[in-house]
């Protein structure tokens, strides 16, 4: 492999935590060239940290393009509605793109961006690093192995956890669908993806049912305050607790995401004057707090998945139900429990789950990015996470959520395709 240039666009917590760390770690295979970042003092700071010229130094995404291309790759990290213009523009220049998930919030956006990836001949990679980490694709062995015999059923449940619930979709970026996406497409179509992926064949139809429970003005205890640190009565009993939550030293695990700021002064600033001190009974919020998607596959298989933001921890659980066999496995863990039906074993498989919040993924995703864009010119492959391959659960999480608005009809993956448009 020869070392590649890349563009970053969005030095938030994925820019700076894993595709920036990235590079460090592994200079030989990948040097930031160029940054873009409209918060200053992140744009510096990883300007500074990967020797970059200050003329490659951008405030906005646009400004990137105005020098043509000027490196191998672009990473896109910006918010969810400013995904599809910049991957566009970048295959057009001839970049080979990562892109994070979800592609765009628009469906048919979603299938463009697939079919400019074929159409320029340019690798479009999205983030749905699940697929890379040794604990699904541990899973994916078993069933490619024919340790299931015919898979029959997958449940899944994505546990969010209540500390991630209230973060990023009660008071933060990806509260308000109307500014970001859905949370079943913002936030599980990683899971919608995983079980495509297990499943290996096509959707043909979706329901689903979910809501805005809890984090609700109603719900608001007596006492509580706008923020949680104005004097709120009943602050130090609350579990949303904005003051507990960010102020945990000396790691600062959620601050980190909130403020550059990590002293106590710089952490009590954000807090007033921020959206992450908010109560969360009085934010803007309007994405589902849990959701239920029930699909049904071309062989009749079926798949039933569970999202829900009202727990404690933040797993996956898995079971896999086939003709000769069962699997049970627990991503946070890092094992699960291969049944074999005939001879009544049971094999526990652990897997290395550290390196990073998805189970060892993300590092590995970055590297067989790279290694197919070496290799792409004598031989081409859009890799494991492909627009392509990407296309089928940004489809079931748009079915899904037209399904949840509609009161649970039942949605045909063939009239989406057909029509690139939702029934009315």
């Amino acid at each position: 492999m020869r070392t590649l240039t890349a563009v970053l666009l969005g030095a938030g917590s994925r820019g700076r935590y894993i595709y920036g760390p990235y590079a460090e770690k592994f200079p030989n295979e990948l040097k930031m060239v160029a940054v873009a970042e409209p918060n200053e003092e992140r744009r510096n700071r990883f300007a500074e940290i990967h020797q970059i010229d200050q003329e490659h130094v951008y405030d906005s995404w646009e400004k990137v393009f105005e020098q043509g291309r000027i490196a191998d790759v672009m990473i896109i990290c910006t918010l969810d509605r400013m995904h599809y213009i910049p991957a566009m523009k970048a295959m057009e220049l001839g970049y080979h793109v990562l892109l994070e998930k979800p592609m765009s919030p628009s469906l048919t956006e979603c299938i463009q961006l697939e079919q400019a990836s074929l159409r320029h001949k340019r690798l479009l990679v999205v983030t749905h690093v699940l697929r890379y980490s040794p604990f699904w694709s541990g899973i994916k062995k078993c069933i490619e192995d024919g340790e299931l015999g015919t898979v029959g059923t997958i449940q899944l449940t994505e546990n969010v956890g209540y500390q991630h619930m209230t973060h990023s979709y009660v008071r933060g970026n990806w509260r308000n669908s109307e500014e970001t996406s859905p949370m079943i497409l913002a936030k599980s179509c990683h899971d919608l993806d995983i079980i495509s992926w297990l499943m290996d064949q096509p959707c043909i139809s979706v329901s689903s049912y979910g809501s805005l429970l809890h984090f609700r003005s109603e719900n608001a205890p007596d006492g509580s305050a706008e923020r949680c640190i104005d004097g709120c009565a009943v602050e130090k009993e609350c579990a949303f607790s904005a003051i507990k939550m960010y102020m945990q030293a000396p790691d600062h695990a959620w601050a980190r995401y909130m403020t550059n700021d990590l002293s106590q002064e710089g952490i009590l600033k954000a807090l007033k004057e921020g959206p992450f001190g908010r109560c969360v009974y009085r934010c803007d919020n309007n994405v589902v707090d849990h959701q239920v998607v029930n699909m049904q596959f071309e062989n009749g298989a079926n798949a039933s998945f569970i999202m829900s933001g009202l727990t404690q921890s933040g797993t996956r659980r898995v079971q896999m139900m086939g003709t000769k066999g069962e699997i049970i496995g627990d991503m946070e863990k890092g094992s699960f429990t291969l049944y074999r039906y005939a001879t009544g074993e049971q094999l526990e498989i652990r897997c290395s789950v550290q390196g990073d919040g998805h189970g060892g993924g993300d590092d590995r995703m970055v590297s067989s990015f790279l290694r197919n864009v070496c290799q792409f010119d004598s031989n081409p492959s859009h890799g494991l996470t492909s627009a392509t391959a990407s296309l089928q659960s940004h489809l079931i999480a748009f079915a899904s959520e037209h399904s949840r608005l509609h009161e649970g009809l039942a949605i045909k993956m063939s009239d989406m395709l057909e029509k690139q448009e939702l029934p009315a």
